[in-house]
């Protein structure tokens, strides 16, 4: 993919992976829309992405109020004139068990992750179509395709993007669209903190496995070459990763390993 002068979406673009994959496609001569709540945290990776600020619109949004997504495309629009890549990174985790799990957990976990996901790209693929090109990329998870304990609220969203996504690749393919669905395992990011306890409160803690994952960096070196090279799917991660191939070819076995994690 040619990157000079195109324009770059990143939700979710103030940390962790968001604000690494900001850094990468700055390498290169495009424009980017940074998204995220804390402006002043756009603002600051904005700075360090060493972009000239003419190619840089911070455009803060709460993905939860997905009903302001109309006006914030159009603002998009009306300042660099196009979109040609929308990365949807944005997302909650969660760490509780089902049992426990207040049903308003669940509505929240399911609006970020999936449903707002949903919206944003309904709200920019028809610019895309009209262009006859784009590339749409989202962050799903392992969780995505392999679901452990703790994770209900997270899997069924995650499992849930790649149902919406594959659908749609399908059905803009001959409109020159791509679609990659970025599937991270465990990655050195707050995201642990930031999960969602069974009351709706932060988690908090930072979990054993996220603290020995991969960088955000090297996590992003992989999704910047998986969006350039329109890649259907991507897993991202250490041994976690492996899931995906047992329940794929040993099913039986990864449930033995699944149901030893599960609460005593």
């Amino acid at each position: 993919m040619d990157l000079e002068n195109k324009v770059i979406w990143i939700t979710g673009a103030s940390s962790g992976i968001g604000e690494a994959t900001v850094y990468q496609f700055a390498k290169h001569p495009v424009k980017l829309i940074l998204s995220a709540r804390r402006e002043a945290e756009l603002q600051r990776v904005a700075t360090q992405s060493g972009l000239p600020s003419e190619n840089i619109l911070i455009l803060p949004m709460d993905v939860e109020q997905y009903e302001l997504f109309p006006q914030m495309v159009q603002k998009a629009i009306n300042h660099f004139g196009q979109i040609d890549i929308l990365y949807n990174n944005a997302g909650i985790s969660q760490r509780s068990f089902v049992a426990e799990t207040d049903l308003s957990v669940y509505e929240r976990i399911l609006k970020i992750d999936l449903l707002s996901v949903i919206a944003l790209t309904k709200e920019v693929l028809p610019y895309m179509i009209q262009r006859k090109s784009g590339q749409i990329a989202v962050t799903s998870s392992v969780a995505g395709k392999v679901a452990t304990p703790g994770r209900s609220g997270y899997a069924a969203a995650k499992f849930g993007l790649h149902g919406f996504f594959d659908a749609l690749r399908a059905e803009v393919y001959h409109d020159n669209i791509g679609v990659t669905v970025v599937c991270p395992g465990y990655i050195n990011t707050d995201i642990s903190k930031n999960a969602l306890s069974s009351d709706g409160t932060q988690y908090g803690k930072m979990d054993e496995n996220q603290l020995k994952g991969m960088s955000a960096e090297k996590c992003s070196e992989k999704i910047f070459k998986a969006i350039t090279e329109n890649k259907a799917e991507v897993y991202i991660g250490g041994k976690e990763v492996m899931g995906v191939y047992l329940k794929r070819f040993l099913p039986r076995l990864l449930n033995k390993i699944i149901l030893k994690q599960a609460p005593k």
